[in-house]
């Protein structure tokens, strides 16, 4: 008799995925400054922990919502009872509010249409529970956060189809990469149900355009499909092109009150914007009712605990602080990732020119022994190995090129980033020069080779010749 179900033994779920498994040497040996100066730098966590001093600097000025309390009297009690899975009005008001402000109340939202649920993670496979059945798929365009290949297929049993991206347009989507993606789906017989996109792009750090926007508007309403929009990284842009949400290319095309409207939704959360991943805040904003309602209802299994929510609410009510941190905090990216650019060139390596996000899409292609994808997995164990850097390959976030790594900024003090850049740069260096080294053995051998020859050469009879 089998002990285990085969869902909780099958391979789907990704962990033995190089994104994965870079974690786990990681922590093994995590770089420390003092107790472990030698470890390894983990560069593969896009966590934003740059403005933790906005926020620990609120929550001294205040006290009352640090401890549960409303006018100086303890709501703990209140909070620590069962709670309506639908959420706290407050909270969900406030959220919305903020969504708003970061699209710079370009749209808005109604706080009725939107659904809590615990981080982007579970928000992303509810909405793959409440619109496909097991074996119809999803189109997602590469390179894509390898996390997907977990959290919309290994419990659901939804299928991803990739829209395969290149650099040769900076991995925008194009409309024949969308049709050829759904002419690979039928001809492996999956009905596609909608297509998923990042915007800001995780793993590029870009967002998306109105082009491209408009490009997966037409596209969705030709098919009959939905259209995710996971804009999680929405508050990191630092520079132009600004951010442009799917909701304001929909109000623009005056989309209200056509069926499209009801078959885009979009995920956030306030893992990246605010750095805060530990308090599992995540959600759904959907236009149809019965997705809205459906999904209410599976939030059940990964609610926000009311302490969160009563917290957060008061947080983010608090409009003079989030003006302050939403720009304080891109201005701190922006800065970051200037470092982290400038790091790279030194290095003699450059990187997809980014504006938002907690990580730099790198290209890595020059260090390949060969142009594979092998090669490049070569690459990434020296680098994890014995440069004690965590990056994640770009074969981890499916990419079609082998070379391609994101590298994270923004987990990590600007000291440790220079430390990071040194130890790269050191190894270039090292590479280098035993690739001259080694040109310069093989000039010399086919040097010797020619002269071994002409010597024979000029030793013949003239009819040997």
């Amino acid at each position: 008799m089998r002990l285990l179900s085969r869902k909780a033994t099958c391979n789907a779920h990704g962990q033995d995925s190089s994104y994965f498994l870079g974690w786990q040497e990681y922590e093994k040996n995590p770089y420390h400054e003092i107790k472990n100066p030698t470890g390894i730098i983990q560069m593969g966590l896009a966590e934003n922990q740059l403005s933790f001093d906005l926020l620990e600097s609120w929550l001294a000025n205040n006290p009352d919502a640090a401890g549960f309390k409303k006018d100086g009297e303890s709501i703990f009690r209140e909070l620590a009872l069962f709670q309506d899975y639908h959420g706290l009005p407050d909270f969900k008001k406030a959220l919305v509010d903020f969504m708003a402000e970061i699209r710079e109340n370009r749209v808005t939202f109604d706080q009725n249409k939107i659904v809590l649920t615990a981080g982007a993670t579970s928000a992303n496979e509810t909405l793959m529970f409440c619109l496909a059945e097991s074996g119809e798929a999803f189109l997602l365009p590469t390179p894509y956060y390898p996390g997907f290949d977990r959290d919309l297929k290994w419990r659901t049993g939804v299928e991803i189809v990739p829209i395969q991206c290149t650099s040769s347009n900076d991995f925008q989507i194009t409309a024949p990469a969308l049709e050829e993606a759904y002419l690979e789906a039928q001809k492996r017989n999956l009905r596609v149900k909608g297509v998923l996109v990042t915007n800001p792009s995780n793993p590029l750090g870009t967002t998306m355009s109105r082009s491209e926007l408009n490009l997966l508007v037409n596209f969705i309403t030709a098919k009959g499909i939905h259209l995710i929009s996971d804009e999680i990284y929405s508050g990191t842009v630092f520079s132009s092109p600004g951010f442009v949400s799917i909701m304001e290319v929909l109000k623009v095309r005056k989309c209200e009150n056509t069926e499209v409207w009801k078959r885009v939704h979009i995920v956030y959360s306030l893992s990246k914007d605010l750095g805060l991943p530990g308090f599992r805040v995540g959600a759904i904003y959907s236009n149809d009712e019965l997705v809205a309602s459906a999904a209410t209802k599976m939030s059940s299994f990964g609610l926000v605990s009311s302490q969160t929510q009563y917290l957060l609410s008061a947080l983010l009510s608090d409009s003079k602080f989030t003006k302050n941190y939403i720009s304080e905090n891109q201005r701190r990216l922006k800065q970051r990732q200037k470092l982290l650019v400038k790091g790279l060139k030194k290095a003699g390596i450059i990187c997809l020119k980014s504006n938002a996000g907690l990580f730099c899409w790198v290209n890595m292609k020059h260090l390949l022994g060969s142009n594979t994808f092998e090669a490049e997995m070569e690459l990434w164990k020296k680098i994890v190995y014995d440069v004690k850097l965590n990056i994640s390959p770009g074969s981890s976030c499916h990419c079609t090129e082998p070379g391609w790594f994101r590298v994270c900024f923004a987990n990590m003090s600007e000291e440790t980033l220079n430390l990071a850049m040194a130890r790269l740069k050191s190894f270039v260096d090292s590479m280098t020069m035993t690739s001259s080294h080694q040109m310069l053995k093989n000039s010399r051998k086919r040097s010797l080779t020619k002269w071994v020859f002409r010597l024979s050469f000029h030793d013949r009879e003239p009819e040997e010749r």
